[in-house]
């Protein structure tokens, strides 16, 4: 009895202990022993009543919970929850799918992104000539830095003129920069506007003589209700003048560029247009630039031969008063009227008297019936 009554003892004692071991020789499994725990509780510290309780014990019933307690219980709950379904997760889980590539065209999106802020930054920033970044981009010959500010920035800023109304694709024009130049194009970037001179890129595209240039500025693009958009542009801005009152057309003719003069008309410009200062027409400038070669070409792409000017004058007129015998030939073969008068009542033959060369050419006209003159040849 003695020896059962001490071996219920051991038990209580060893329950009450911690539960070390359940019978002896075996070893508990240590759930629910402070040891298991991270840190053992020491003597003097408070253990919860599940840590207390007796094994078989009922648990106390817990105390009412008001409104307040439930809602505090319930959002407990929630801070608990495993989360799935929240945003955060969904991100981290997008994140975790994305590929190398996608990643890689993200941080490439964003890189740009953060170098058009900077350029739009740069931008209102310009030199003591009003040149921004890309105009003097252009300026020095750096066309990775040119072509950088043309891709990131909006046309608007692209074109921009400087205190000499010079916008970056005058620049690039007058300096022949023909990838610049097509770049600009393609970003939409006007092609009419004027700098202080009155000239278009076109202008200068037929000063510098760059066909490249005036190729890219006469190019045509899709069609628009029948005819193309780029087309109509173009027509418009052949017919412009700069401040002198010449058009492309004259330019490219007074640098006796038969390239050009034949890519201009061919591009719509119209042959016997007049600059708007003496009524001038091309082929008016090839005979007083004494051009035999750029007067042919233009009499063989439709010129009018008797075309005249604010004051009257022929082509003919301008040969015969600069003793020109050769070109007044080639105009008089090509049918030039020898009888046209201009506004001061003169004929060609009034301007060749006592140029036998020229007399030559041209009929009498000293005979007259009824007060008409009569055309004889000589």
């Amino acid at each position: 009895m003695s020896g059962a009554a001490s071996d219920d003892g051991k038990k209580e004692a060893q329950v009450e202990g911690g539960g070390l071991y359940a019978e002896d020789g075996q070893c508990d499994s240590g759930i629910g022993c402070s040891r298991s725990l991270h840190g053992q509780l020491g003597e003097g510290e408070p253990r919860s009543p599940s840590a207390l309780r007796v094994p078989g014990e009922r648990d106390p019933d817990p105390p009412c919970l008001g409104e307040e307690d439930t809602g505090a219980a319930l959002e407990t709950e929630e801070r608990l929850d495993s989360s799935y379904g929240s945003s955060s997760l969904v991100e981290s889980l997008r994140e975790l799918g994305k590929t190398p590539e996608e990643e890689e065209e993200e941080a490439e999106e964003e890189e740009e992104e953060g170098l058009r802020q900077q350029l739009l930054e740069t931008f209102p920033f310009v030199s003591e000539d009003g040149d921004t970044l890309l105009h003097l981009a252009i300026i020095h010959c750096m066309d990775s830095v040119a072509l950088c500010c043309i891709a990131q920035l909006p046309k608007e800023v692209l074109e921009m003129q400087n205190d000499l109304f010079q916008t970056p694709l005058h620049l690039s024009v007058y300096l022949q920069q023909s990838n610049v130049v097509q770049e600009l194009i393609l970003k939409g970037v006007s092609t009419a506007l004027q700098d202080r001179n009155g000239n278009t890129p076109l202008h200068l595209a037929c000063e510098q003589q760059s066909l490249e240039c005036a190729q890219l500025l006469l190019q045509q693009q899709e069609p628009v209700f029948g005819k193309p958009l780029e087309y109509r542009r173009s027509l418009k801005n052949l017919q412009l003048q700069n401040w002198q009152g010449f058009t492309c057309l004259h330019i490219s003719t007074l640098k006796g560029n038969l390239q050009l003069m034949a890519l201009l008309v061919n591009s719509g410009a119209d042959i016997n247009v007049q600059d708007g200062t003496s009524g001038k027409t091309p082929l008016h400038l090839a005979v007083e630039n004494h051009d035999e070669v750029a007067v042919k070409h233009l009499l063989q792409m439709g010129a009018q031969v008797d075309a005249q000017m604010y004051n009257g004058c022929t082509p003919l007129h301008l040969a015969v008063g600069r003793k020109d015998a050769t070109i007044a030939a080639i105009l008089c073969h090509s049918g030039a009227d020898t009888l046209l008068r201009n506004m001061e009542d003169e004929t060609a033959q009034d301007l060749a008297d006592g140029n036998d060369d020229i007399l030559t050419l041209l009929p009498f006209d000293d005979l007259m019936i009824s007060g008409k003159p009569v055309v004889c040849s000589s």
